[in-house]
């Protein structure tokens, strides 16, 4: 059989199968047609070397906001991809179902990497998202309408994956629970999961854990005070341990202010690793603190959590959590989507959501993804960027941010 691509001298790595050595794998049609220990360069159309790098599942952001020019916080995942070794983005609500059309037409459809969503409980999305401006979509509950949510599922079936609720103070105003009620209303009326927000109080996360079922995603679980999942001596709030036990799943989300080193460092020492790791990418966070989920990943692994781990909660959890067994996974016949990754030593310093430092003796580092069978270089793998100081937006319009980020009308 002639192969169209063939990945060679790699240490595979899938943790859906358990499988970690080194190995040759081969696409072909936009699949995974081979995976053994030696595969002849003259069998492919294509060879690619991977000696000294990890050749893993394409990961799959769960939470990111990828709706850009549509919503103030979005940025676009194809500029991202091949550097953060993302096949498949889960844009968390940026879109409601009022302008759900618009963010398939003209984002996800243009797309080259796979885009998959949330539909927001607010009918109009995050819409009012930058430094000057903090509009909480849920903080008009007029905007909460259950049924709209359910008729968007229902019409983007195929790249709908869940219902998405931001409540808190910021971004439900004095709505309080409400939000919450009214998502997970939509959310059991479409069969999907709940991707649940928390920022800070009210309400409080005392009264949204308990809400939460088996298979919904609290997002941000471990973000810094208020609502914290620990109390200010370390120990896991009993709240958490019984979502844990119930099968809520802990997701990162670490974004512009939502992940917390010495909130990570409590709840690992105890055993309550994240399910998952994302970025919360958007265009608040993209200079720092989060970057992408590489750096997110780097992160995590830096704190302790094993690299088997750090990858299976990109690659496989979030899989299982959007209900895609086809992704995720390194399998003769899956979809050909995989990330090409290294361990690159050194030192570096990372930087959480409230401005504490940790210092790391290696870092995940893209060489490149493969979509669908397509090879797609990162080109600036060799550029790893400055993650101890980034990008502060607070003396700057979200005109010049964004101008910055894809240039000027």
């Amino acid at each position: 059989m002639q192969f169209d691509l063939l990945l060679k001298g790699g240490r595979l790595i899938d943790p859906a199968s358990g499988l970690d050595a080194r190995r040759d794998l081969a696409i072909a049609n936009g699949r995974i047609a081979a995976i053994d220990a030696d595969i002849p360069f003259e069998r492919a159309a294509r060879v690619i070397d991977a000696t000294g790098s990890i050749v893993a599942p394409g990961l799959i952001d769960l939470h990111s906001h990828v709706y850009w020019g549509g919503t103030s916080l979005g940025v676009d995942a194809d500029r991202l991809a091949a550097k953060s070794g993302t096949t498949t983005f889960i844009d968390a609500g940026s879109a409601g179902a009022g302008n759900f059309l618009g963010f398939r037409r003209h984002v996800i459809e243009r797309s080259k990497v796979r885009i998959l969503a949330y539909v927001n409980i607010s009918f109009a999305g995050i819409f009012g998202f930058s430094q000057a401006v903090s509009v909480g979509e849920c903080s008009d509950l007029r905007l909460c309408e259950p049924r709209e949510a359910v008729a968007a599922v229902r019409e983007h079936a195929d790249t709908i994956v869940g219902v998405k609720v931001r409540s808190g103070r910021h971004a439900g105003g004095s709505s309080g629970i409400a939000p919450v009620d009214l998502a997970l209303e939509a959310a059991d009326q479409a069969g999907l999961p709940l991707m649940a927000h928390i920022d800070e109080p009210p309400p409080g996360r005392s009264e949204v854990l308990p809400r939460l079922r088996k298979g919904d995603i609290l997002t941000h679980c471990f973000r810094p005070f208020p609502n914290a999942p620990v109390f200010a001596s370390g120990a896991v709030r009993p709240d958490m341990r019984l979502a844990r036990e119930r099968g809520v799943i802990f997701d990162i989300g670490h974004g512009m202010g939502s992940f917390d080193f010495e909130v990570a460092k409590a709840m690992l020492s105890e055993g309550l690793a994240p399910d998952v790791i994302s970025s919360d990418v958007h265009l608040y966070c993209i200079d720092g603190p989060a970057f992408d989920i590489l750096v997110c990943m780097s992160k995590l692994l830096a704190l302790g959590m094993p690299l088997v781990e750090v990858l299976r909660a990109a690659t496989q959890r979030p899989a299982e959590a959007i209900a895609r067994p086809d992704l995720g996974a390194l399998a003769v016949g899956a979809v050909g989507d995989i990330a090409v990754l290294r361990l690159r030593p050194g030192s570096f310093t990372f930087v959480d959501a409230v401005g504490a430092s940790l210092v790391a003796e290696q870092r995940l580092v893209s060489d490149g993804i493969v979509i669908g069978g397509t090879w797609w270089p990162n080109e600036a793998a060799n550029d790893l960027g400055d993650t101890e100081r980034f990008e502060a937006h607070a003396h700057e319009t979200h005109v010049d941010v964004v101008s910055r980020h894809f240039g000027r009308g």
